[in-house]
């Protein structure tokens, strides 16, 4: 039996990774910064030893690392770090004992592409504080493993879905009336001729991911993309939407200063940090290495992710099935 200490066990990716790795048989010590249960349910929780963290305040404190470090873990997956120092200090306090490090990066470790689909053996260019801090997070990581210290290994998901949570919708944004609009004919406007790239990913599928990587000496010292098996364009997500109610899209493709005056400023620099990105991600090397297999398609993952959104009256969609 393996010992993993999950930070942010109780969050999107956790809320499915816990459970995998106790059936699995691994002992698991899940760290969350509050006591709210996951977003999915389930009796493996039960099993698990559960501790309340303030990740923030003990980083500020230079007691985080000790924390994690004095649970003698056979491996740390952190799903909650997101600057270089963070990490720095976790890797500091780990290192006389070393255990496998798995970290939760982001495929905004890319900018625009020059070459799709993007791997992970591309220059890093992101831009933007969270990106910034995620390539930073990763290249620290990377000399710690090559000079011999804590090995590790980092996972970039791409836009997270599932159910529990609003997800990045057709439009690239968190708008829920994006979703109306597709389930009940009326038009939608779209930037740049609707064709900004968006690379969902099941949360399911990212944990799998980790899973995997537990048990695969190869990967430690590398870069994995995990995203479903294809990108779609922001007007192929809105067809498929639609289509889920027997309709076709009514788009409206507009420049972004309407776009802007349409959906407000908020919704569109939402979706302009997405389109302008416009990543597709391969996942050959996560499919060689880790054995990846994403079980959800882009619309898989954004379908069972509205079902719960309309069900929790977050969404209208007028009463239809879907």
């Amino acid at each position: 039996m393996t010992r993993v200490v999950v930070v942010g066990a109780t969050g999107h990716i956790g809320t499915y990774l816990v459970p995998r790795l106790v059936r699995a048989g691994h002992e698991v010590i899940a760290l969350s910064r509050g006591v709210r249960d996951p977003y999915r349910r389930g009796p493996e929780w039960r099993s698990v030893n559960r501790i309340v963290v303030d990740r923030q305040a003990e980083d500020a404190a230079g007691t985080f690392g000790e924390r994690v470090a004095g649970l003698r873990p056979d491996a740390v997956v952190d799903l909650l770090c997101f600057t270089a120092a963070s990490a720095r200090r976790l890797v500091d306090a780990l290192r006389p004992a070393r255990p496998l490090l798995l970290h939760c990066g982001s495929i905004w470790v890319h900018g625009p592409a020059l070459r799709v689909p993007v791997t992970e053996d591309e220059p890093r260019t992101p831009y933007g504080e969270y990106g910034i801090g995620k390539a930073e997070i990763e290249a620290l990581l990377h000399r710690e493993t090559l000079a011999g210290g804590v090995p590790s290994v980092v996972l970039h998901p791409g836009h997270i879905s599932g159910p529990g949570w609003p997800v990045i919708n057709p439009a690239g944004n968190l708008d829920p009336e994006v979703w109306t609009c597709l389930a009940l004919g009326k038009p939608l406007a779209l930037p740049d001729h609707g064709l900004g790239v968006l690379h969902h990913v099941h949360a399911d599928d990212v944990a799998q991911a980790f899973e995997r990587a537990l048990t695969r000496p190869a990967a430690i010292g590398s870069s994995f993309h995990v995203v479903s098996e294809q990108a779609m364009t922001l007007r192929g997500l809105a067809a498929g939407v639609a289509g889920w109610f027997g309709r076709e899209p009514m788009l409206d493709l507009v420049d972004w200063a309407e776009f802007e005056d349409r959906v407000g400023s908020e919704h569109a620099t939402t979706s302009r940090e997405h389109a302008l990105r416009s990543i597709t991600a391969s996942i050959a090397r996560a499919r060689e290495t880790l054995g990846y297999c994403p079980r959800h398609t882009s619309l898989d993952a954004l379908r069972e992710a509205l079902r719960w959104l309309v069900a929790h009256g977050q969404v209208d969609v007028g009463g239809q099935a879907f």
